[in-house]
């Protein structure tokens, strides 16, 4: 049974270490979410560990880029796990061939194919036109805001030459500000319908979560056996990945499911009880806001 609570601190003396999803829980696309960031802030300040774990498609340095210009202090987190990273370690060891169709908007999603120095002897990435392409490498649509199905014609060429499709952002959708935008699991999310293969490496999927393992051990002062605790908006990303991690979860209800759960300050009992019935997920706690 989930448990709504009033704050992260009702809870944080429970956790070593916090798994924190960003979009929608540290941030909205725009700028910091003052509330989360103070709460971080102070998880880490009694000695709890933060790790961002993101379905961001770019590398962790370009992703602490992006939150500081949003507001969001490094003195909030410890350490980043992106998608993008993992994805980006699959691509340089040729699960989806050298030469690939690259799916994303340029020249934001241009960091994806920077070298990754932990891959030994990687493989020379090409970026070509579809029709030379060995697999596709999808950050995201070309055009956040277009219907995924108008790449039904690429993509069915694509399914029927046997093209692997790397999802590097298993997201479907997210919220910039007031606006609903697609997000590269929805591109391949159409193609796996359409037939066609398409690897995960975000959330929910376990290489992420194998990555930001790796991220905790790598700070050298985390425990060796912590308890955790996965903060996150996206009941099929952050909860669904957390209860396959068998780990406990705090379900940020103000996020993408904010209409079905009818959070304005917190979440309704009743349509939360409901919308996680309907999702058959089962968070350990909700809360409407990380605060």
């Amino acid at each position: 049974m989930t448990r709504i609570v009033t704050s992260f601190a009702d809870i944080s003396a429970e956790y070593d270490v916090a798994y924190v999803d960003l979009w929608g829980c540290v941030h909205n696309g725009l700028t910091a979410l003052p509330q989360a960031v103070a709460s971080l802030q102070a998880y880490r300040a009694q000695g709890g560990v933060v790790v961002l774990v993101t379905n961001s498609p770019r590398p962790w340095d370009s992703v602490a880029q992006q939150i500081a210009g949003m507001g969001v202090p490094s003195e909030a987190w410890d350490a980043i796990a992106t998608s993008g990273d993992s994805a980006r370690a699959a691509m340089f060891r040729g699960v989806v061939g050298e030469k690939v169709w690259f799916m994303g908007e340029s020249p934001r999603d241009d960091d994806f194919f920077k070298p990754l120095s932990v891959i030994d002897d990687p493989v020379d990435i090409q970026k070509v036109p579809l029709e030379q392409a060995e697999g596709i490498v999808c950050c995201g649509p070309f055009d956040p805001l277009a219907d995924p199905a108008v790449n039904r014609p690429q993509f069915l060429y694509a399914k029927q030459r046997g093209l692997k499709l790397l999802c590097a952002n298993p997201d479907i959708v997210v919220d910039r500000g007031e606006t609903r935008e697609w997000c590269a699991g929805a591109l391949a999310a159409l193609y796996t319908d359409m037939g066609g293969e398409s690897l995960y490496f975000g959330k929910p999927h376990p290489p992420i979560y194998d990555l930001a393992r790796r991220r905790l051990t790598a700070l050298g002062t985390a425990p060796s056996d912590p308890r955790i605790i996965a903060i996150g908006d996206g009941i099929h990303t952050d909860i669904a990945g957390a209860m396959g991690e068998d780990i406990d979860s705090l379900f940020i209800t103000g996020g993408l499911a904010a209409t079905e759960t009818r959070t304005t300050d917190q979440p309704d009992t009743k349509a939360l009880s409901a919308y996680l019935e309907k999702e058959m997920m089962n968070p350990t706690f909700a809360i409407g806001q990380l605060r």
